[in-house]
């Protein structure tokens, strides 16, 4: 892998860093992984990208953050004024995304960034800065996540995620929590679309299929190599995790995987990561198994 294919993938993996911090508030803080990010990821590219080729490519980015809050708070309000099973509320806002996003990319496809034949300019089409730029922004949302959850309302919104009995006995509005923590998640999920679409200089209305895997491929191998201990550790961790995947993504490329066959690719490694603990314990068992043969 040459210097030049290995940057291009460590540059992706800080775009999907900042979608798999996104699944990390849904995943590990509020402890209900949600279905809405394959739907809310294309809806911050397609907000961005109409907004880039007006000539508002910074307006785009911080619309895709509210664009994707938007998404995370129609699945809230199915959860808890409609009463859906988190899952399923997940899935329905997903479905219908669809057609918001094909409505938003003028029901074209794909939306390519290009104006007067060059690609629009935006804070990453300087090769030269793009790295420094994305790796400010992680950093930056980091910081930020970090900080929130240190205060009263983020401890309540972690509380919400830990023990929701106790939560509501303690006079907690839980239902707010649901609301707060998924429009967080998802705008961040919408950001980190954004970013992409500014990347790659377009929009595709199927970009977001798999993403909720890889999302969570970055979160649990961060998680099985830092073995974090607290939610900032955490937080790091979702985000090495992501640009090691795409390191491992690429380097599969590079094998002779065929682009068809990624994403069954990165379901098994998923499940292999997953499974690292128990293997770990079962060579341990093995290990002591043995030990005791030797001393009897």
């Amino acid at each position: 892998m040459n210097g030049t294919i290995l940057l291009n993938a460590i540059q992706l993996g800080l775009i999907f860093a900042v979608l798999s911090i996104g699944e990390y508030i849904t995943v590990n803080v509020m402890d209900s992984p949600d279905l809405t990010v394959d739907g809310s990821f294309v809806t911050g590219a397609a907000v961005c990208a109409m907004l880039t080729l007006q000539g508002m490519p910074n307006l785009g980015l911080l619309a895709s953050l509210l664009a994707g809050a938007l998404c995370g708070v129609a699945t809230a309000f199915l959860q808890t004024k409609m009463k859906i099973q988190p899952l399923l509320a997940g899935i329905l806002t997903m479905t219908g995304l669809y057609s918001i996003n094909l409505r938003i990319m003028n029901n074209s496809p794909t939306v390519n960034l290009f104006v007067g034949g060059k690609p629009a300019q935006t804070i990453l089409s300087n090769p030269d800065t793009r790295l420094f730029v994305l790796l400010t922004i992680v950093i930056v949302i980091i910081g930020l996540l970090y900080f929130f959850f240190k205060t009263n309302l983020g401890l309540m919104l972690r509380a919400s995620g830990d023990n929701e009995m106790m939560v509501k006995s303690s006079s907690i509005n839980v239902d707010n929590m649901k609301f707060l923590g998924l429009a967080l998640s998802n705008a961040l999920v919408g950001l980190s679309g954004a970013l992409l679409a500014q990347f790659q200089n377009f929009a595709d209305i199927s970009g977001g299929t798999g993403m909720l895997v890889l999302g969570l491929a970055g979160i649990i191998i961060g998680e099985a190599i830092l073995r974090p201990k607290n939610i900032g550790m955490g937080l790091v961790a979702a985000a090495v995790g992501a640009v090691l995947y795409r390191i491992l993504y690429t380097l599969a490329l590079r094998l002779g995987f065929a682009a068809a066959d990624m994403n069954l690719v990165s379901s098994i490694l998923v499940a292999i990561t997953i499974s690292i603990p128990y293997i770990q314990k079962l060579m341990k068992d093995q290990k002591l198994v043995k030990g005791r043969k030797k001393n009897a």
